[in-house]
């Protein structure tokens, strides 16, 4: 056998998986009570939840491993999203399915495997709730229906985090959800002198059109503006919606180019101009992320707070709003 084929559907499941910002996390004691769970129940030396990301498998959870990540070429966790039931190995070096000389066999020290694949928001299989053992072992159905209940309990609390972080109407994050992954994503940018920066929009005229054509027109625009920042930027920046008529994009990166970004940003918006009855307007507070002067992703919203205004200033007096 090769390595795992690409499920039909990976953009889709990507993009699902990407959207939560739970990859290269903390440890979640939510999760890790599932890893307990798991190697006690099958009294397993080890267990894991797993996240199957582009080439890599990227462990949320693990309780008996060292490793934080496996290649997904050759990983079960790759199988186990391409099922809808259980995947169990028992012995990998009596399974006919992996034959001499498979990569499974080479990449995987032991002998065991039972996953269940984990679904996300979407209902594409995301990753896997799994236990390994380095001894060949049965596995019954009664343990096959244990694994399905982790795995449901995994998807319970991914749903929580996807609701409790996502704004209603726009479906991008809300201000409490963007501000936890922001966090995340400058912790990261200060630990590894990655660049990032922000972009805060407020749209031009909004209130106006929402007391004049009513909060239906007004709910409409924000979803068009919602639309064109997500086909915007990449699927690795961070975009919300704070409130009211006002959104934010983290971008980070080492090769960052935000110039070329709002450049295809006000193509887009133009496009979507021309099938809207009134044109979205906006203006934006761009900030270069400086460690020693940001604690916080609140202290780098307010300056490109106060960076928007001026240039919704200057936009005022030019005659553009």
């Amino acid at each position: 056998m090769t390595g795992p084929a690409t499920p039909f559907n990976e953009a889709a499941r990507l993009a699902s998986l990407h959207s939560l910002h739970i990859l290269d996390t903390s440890p979640d004691e939510r999760f890790d009570r599932v890893s307990r769970v798991a190697k006690a129940l099958f009294q397993a030396p080890a267990a894991l939840v797993s996240l199957v990301d582009t080439d890599r498998v990227w462990y949320k959870s693990r309780i008996g491993v060292d490793d934080e990540q496996a290649g997904r070429d050759a990983s079960f966790c790759g199988l186990t999203i391409l099922q809808d039931e259980v995947f169990v190995v028992e012995d990998v070096l009596a399974d006919e399915r992996f034959g001499e000389g498979s990569p499974y066999v080479d990449a995987n020290p032991n002998r065991f495997y039972a996953g269940c694949p984990i679904s996300g928001p979407g209902g594409q299989h995301i990753g896997t709730v799994c236990v390994i053992d380095p001894e060949p072992r049965t596995f019954s159905d009664e343990d096959r229906s244990l694994l399905k209940d982790l795995s449901k309990m995994v998807e319970d609390e991914l749903l929580l985090i996807h609701e409790t972080t996502t704004d209603e109407l726009t479906s991008l994050k809300s201000r409490r959800g963007f501000g936890l992954y922001a966090e995340h994503m400058l912790a990261v940018a200060r630990r590894d002198g990655i660049d990032a920066r922000l972009a805060y929009f407020d749209l031009d005229g909004f209130k106006a059109i929402n007391d004049s054509l009513g909060h239906e027109t007004g709910d409409d625009m924000l979803k068009a503006f919602a639309e064109i920042l997500s086909r915007t930027f990449r699927r690795t920046d961070v975009v919300g919606r704070l409130g009211g008529d006002e959104f934010a994009v983290l971008m980070i990166g080492d090769k960052l180019n935000s110039n070329a970004a709002l450049m295809r940003l006000g193509e887009n918006t133009n496009r979507k101009n021309e099938e809207l009855d009134h044109n979205l307007l906006w203006s934006v507070g761009l900030v270069d992320f400086r460690p020693e002067e940001h604690a916080s992703v609140e202290d780098l919203m307010a300056e490109a707070d106060e960076r928007m205004y001026e240039h919704k200033t200057r936009r005022r007096q030019l005659g553009f709003i």
